[in-house]
């Protein structure tokens, strides 16, 4: 192997190592846009899906799934918490 080869994979392996380096030291205090935003993007979705047309149509069937989720969610809830009364009763 000559010497410019041993130079450019170290350089190679270094520019690797100094990049990944630097996308998990990034990645490790991100915080999710969602988080950030709160209520705007309900907000948002919920003026498409006034708007009409297939956006609207489509902004309106993702707020509903959405809330159809929560509705689920809570429900879910409800079943554990009667789950557990009902493993205290000796049922």
């Amino acid at each position: 192997m000559t010497a410019s080869f041993v130079r450019r994979a170290v350089q190679a392996a270094s520019f690797v190592m100094v990049f990944g380096g630097g996308y998990v030291l990034g990645t490790l205090d991100a915080e999710p846009a969602e988080a950030q935003v709160g209520d705007l993007g309900k907000d948002l979705m919920n003026k498409a899906a006034g708007s009409g047309g297939s956006l609207g149509s489509a902004a309106q069937l993702g707020t509903t799934i959405t809330d159809m989720q929560t509705n689920v969610t809570n429900l879910q809830k409800n079943i554990d918490a009667l789950n557990k009364i009902k493993a205290a009763l000796g049922g």
